[in-house]
């Protein structure tokens, strides 16, 4: 029985807690002109930078689909995309509804990219950690998830992948390694 008072004192307690705010609301809120907004934050362009604009575009990135194929998924980047924001979206991974799809990725949630850009045709790619501690499957669909990925914004001629300024002999579907990997190489991972 004393259990019972001790639950209900409680309860009565948090209710009438709950019931209190510390912010009081007002009663007659105040109205706010446009100038006297501050910062330029109604603008329709980003403040102190002389009228820019952000625009965005989708772009596909290559994720593990439930059949352990990789597939294009939608992405929302900056445009024009570079090599770096569009990876960077890859490595966040699927979202919670490709997830509860099946989808997945083969990159270390841990992986870290220092840096990434496209010269030549060529995308240079910059990690702190190694691929190569993954599975054999994982490493082919992580190198493949990069490399299509990396296709679709201009590295047309492969990539490079490279750790502590040290190229990365990257693992191909064929069973051998490459410096530099190519969509060709890894078109047998696509669902078609």
């Amino acid at each position: 029985m004393r259990r019972l008072n001790v639950v209900l004192v409680l309860g009565v307690g948090a209710l009438l807690l709950s019931s209190c705010t510390l912010i009081s609301p007002n009663a007659a809120p105040q109205h706010f002109t446009r100038s006297q907004v501050g910062f330029g934050l109604l603008d329709k362009t980003i403040p102190k930078t002389g009228g820019a604009k952000v625009r965005f575009i989708t772009q596909p990135v290559y994720i593990v689909d439930a059949t352990n194929h990789l597939s294009p998924s939608s992405r929302i980047v900056p445009s024009p995309p570079s090599l770096a924001t569009v990876i960077a979206q890859l490595l966040i991974g699927p979202t919670a509804i490709e997830k509860s799809a099946g989808y997945t990725s083969a990159l270390p949630a841990t992986l870290v990219m220092v840096s990434a850009a496209v010269r030549a045709g060529v995308g240079y790619l910059n990690f702190a950690t190694p691929l190569n501690t993954l599975s054999r499957s994982n490493q082919l669909l992580a190198v493949g998830q990069l490399v299509l990925t990396a296709q679709e914004v201009g590295a047309t001629n492969g990539i490079v992948i490279n750790v502590a300024g040290v190229v990365q002999r990257l693992l191909m579907p064929n069973g051998q390694r490459a410096s530099l990997v190519t969509q060709k190489n890894f078109q047998v991972l696509l669902n078609a």
